[in-house]
């Protein structure tokens, strides 16, 4: 069994692919050709955005979206340690410091109520994850930013698609992040990724940032970076656009399959819970063990594979040893991550793959 079925996706999209595909090499625009800008005005209108910027990766945008934000040296960003490195490791790339708070025991996204007392006159942005495929409560996030007047960086790498009160992830916040890497729900066959805002200057600048800071020809008035996106990239992605909709309808009845039968099997195993007004589109389907290493076993007997994302979470990174934090900083974060598996997930799952995995799952 794949843990990530690509394979099943690419039959059933072949023809379309290779059309696309065949067009970036016939007209030979390999970077910045017209089908990045038709995938910037086709996920424009189905996020509900003004502008969308395509780029080299999810990681990348992270950093145009900072350095947009004129964020540098002496700085903080607050965040989160459960996700992966890509968030903080961009903040401390440009200079400034990640500034972390534990996360919510529901959905194990950026808890809110921590967020006010980590602001301080150095703080510079918020910048919440969408973890395995929901939003944080930006309701309650925009709020506090608000209050402060600070900017919100959504890093929506794992929740496009999803919404959180009837709106679209990257829709919710001064800017969107989103990846385009191969397992995201909507992935392209390399690195990529995009930037959504409704700010007419910061669209300007981002775009400028990604072209090396170009305003026109062999003008550059601002530092940027090569972080543009690869026109095969774009093809790519615009092919799987065309069955978004309805893969994130299949990967959430299989969530909802999962939840029924492995409610019914383990006692010690905690389920996903999606938060109060939110959808998800469970860009993975993970769970909470009491004794995960049992668990991963009784799986892997069964020939089931699964993954320990963010084992080790970020304040624990020896990369990060200088911000001084210690086991038990942040409590609930730790626990889930000496907790979690997860399991596959992907919309072309069968009802034999599924019953396979619950199966795995009793006397556990």
């Amino acid at each position: 069994m794949d843990f990530i079925d690509l394979k099943s996706q690419q039959a059933l999209i072949r023809e379309k692919l290779d059309k696309r595909i065949s067009t970036v090499l016939d007209h030979g625009r390999y970077i910045m050709g017209p089908e990045v800008t038709e995938l910037e005005e086709r996920l424009a209108d189905y996020v509900g955005v003004k502008h969308v910027v395509g780029a080299s990766s999810g990681t990348d945008t992270l950093l145009i979206a900072l350095m947009a934000l004129g964020i540098g040296l002496g700085d903080e960003v607050i965040t989160v340690p459960y996700t992966w490195i890509s968030t903080a490791e961009m903040i401390a790339l440009i200079g400034a410091k990640p500034v972390f708070v534990d996360v919510d025991e529901t959905t194990w996204n950026m808890d809110p109520s921590l967020v006010e007392a980590a602001i301080t006159e150095k703080t510079k942005a918020i910048m919440p994850v969408g973890i395995y495929g929901q939003t944080a409560d930006m309701t309650a996030i925009n709020a506090i930013a608000e209050r402060h007047g600070l900017p919100v960086i959504e890093d929506a790498a794992q929740s496009f698609g999803a919404t959180h009160h009837g709106n679209k992830s990257c829709s919710l916040s001064t800017i969107g992040s989103t990846s385009f890497f191969p397992s995201k729900p909507l992935g392209g066959y390399g690195d990529g990724g995009a930037l959504f805002t409704d700010d007419d200057d910061l669209a300007a600048t981002m775009r400028q940032i990604r072209s090396h800071g170009q305003a026109k020809k062999h003008h550059h008035p601002i530092l940027g970076l090569n972080g543009r996106l690869d026109t095969i990239q774009a093809a790519v992605v615009l092919t799987k656009l065309e069955i978004f909709d309805d893969e994130k309808q299949k990967r959430q009845e299989v969530a909802a399959t999962y939840n029924e039968q492995i409610s019914q099997k383990a006692d010690n195993v905690a389920l996903p819970q999606v938060g109060e007004g939110n959808t998800s589109v469970y860009a993975q389907y993970t769970v909470l063990a009491e004794d995960p290493v049992a668990l991963n076993g009784s799986l892997s007997e069964s020939g089931v594979p699964s993954v320990s994302y963010y084992a080790v979470p970020l304040h624990l990174q020896p990369v990060f040893k200088d911000l001084g934090h210690q086991p038990g900083d942040f409590p609930v974060t730790e626990k889930i991550a000496s907790q979690c598996l997860s399991l596959p997930m992907n919309p072309y799952l069968s009802d034999d793959e599924i019953g396979q995995v619950c199966k795995a799952f009793e006397g556990v």
